[in-house]
């Protein structure tokens, strides 16, 4: 029923340039792209908006280029998904940053040293960028892995491993943490 009022409400865009159409997707999908983006930012909120709102507005630009070959969501998180890496880019060629990956080793070893309780966003911080943001995807966005595949242009393969390594990593962590009770 999603996908039918999705293609609907695109359809009226195309065709009509219907804003209002465009708000009723904005209103039905801010809520999990903004949470996406929360946990893809370690929680950083007003990035998290920044973030969303680029992703509407790069949709509106762009619905003429959407084809319902996909769903529409699956269109709208690879929009996402590609504003974060954009934004990502951009931070670390602006400043000489480390890389995500050594910032989330010292993550990961700043919490294991302290004895600290672990919550979610720690947990996420050791994955790799692309293993975090599959199992988010997976986990806290309840996509499918060929939704997942279409989002991020990688093999189901490639998904389903990123997704057991992630696990295992987060496994571990919490083993290495002294959650294993």
């Amino acid at each position: 029923m999603r996908m039918k009022n999705d293609t609907l409400l695109v359809s009226r865009i195309i065709l009509l340039g219907d804003r209002k159409a465009f708000n009723q997707l904005v209103e039905f999908y801010q809520s999990p792209i903004r949470r996406f983006f929360l946990n893809l930012t370690n929680g950083d909120e007003e990035l998290s908006k920044d973030l969303a709102q680029e992703t509407f507005i790069k949709a509106w630009l762009n619905i003429s280029s959407f084809r319902a070959a996909s769903q529409f969501s699956t269109w709208l998180y690879r929009i996402a998904y590609n504003s974060f890496y954009d934004h990502a880019r951009s931070k670390k060629n602006a400043s000489n940053f480390e890389s995500i990956e050594n910032i989330n080793k010292e993550i990961y070893t700043e919490s294991t040293n302290r004895d600290i309780n672990m919550d979610f966003t720690r947990a996420l911080a050791i994955l790799k960028e692309d293993e975090r943001v599959i199992m988010l995807l997976y986990y806290m966005e309840d996509l499918t892995i060929d939704k997942i595949s279409k989002i991020m242009a990688y093999p189901s393969g490639t998904i389903k491993s990123h997704l057991y390594r992630g696990k295992k990593k987060i496994a571990d962590y919490l083993k290495d943490s002294g959650y294993d009770r």
